[in-house]
């Protein structure tokens, strides 16, 4: 009878170890790079008197750092560094391709990805 009981513990603790290790898989974004992704997000939730402009529609820079956020977290699996995070989140709609654009008071337009690459240069000079 104790060996019908040792055998759900015994698969209940593998299960345990195979969650653990995925867990530990799917964190694997180096602490350095998160550190740069936060900075960014950072940044354009600092621009002054711009829009964030997605899909057509212009927000606001806080409403565009809760999108970017989120777009990060369901994505974090294709994001290794600060680059990746440009590239496949912050650049562009998945939905339309169309790129982010951040449209600043004067009404000129630049590529969020370019704004970005160049928040980035002057986080890693």
């Amino acid at each position: 009878m104790r060996k019908k009981a040792i055998l759900p513990a015994v698969f209940s603790l593998l299960l345990l170890f195979a969650a653990a290790a995925r867990v530990c898989w799917a964190q694997s974004t180096p602490a350095a790079e998160k550190q740069k992704i936060e900075a960014l997000i950072k940044e354009v939730g600092e621009i002054k008197d711009a829009k964030f402009i997605r899909n057509g529609s212009a927000y606001e820079p806080a409403t565009a750092v809760r999108f970017l956020r989120g777009k990060w977290e369901a994505n974090d699996a294709e994001i290794k560094t600060a680059r990746d995070f440009i590239a496949k989140v912050a650049s562009f709609s998945g939905t339309s391709g169309k790129p982010y654009l951040i449209r600043f008071k004067d009404g000129r337009e630049l590529k969020s990805g370019e704004f970005l690459l160049a928040a980035l240069k002057k986080l890693e000079s």
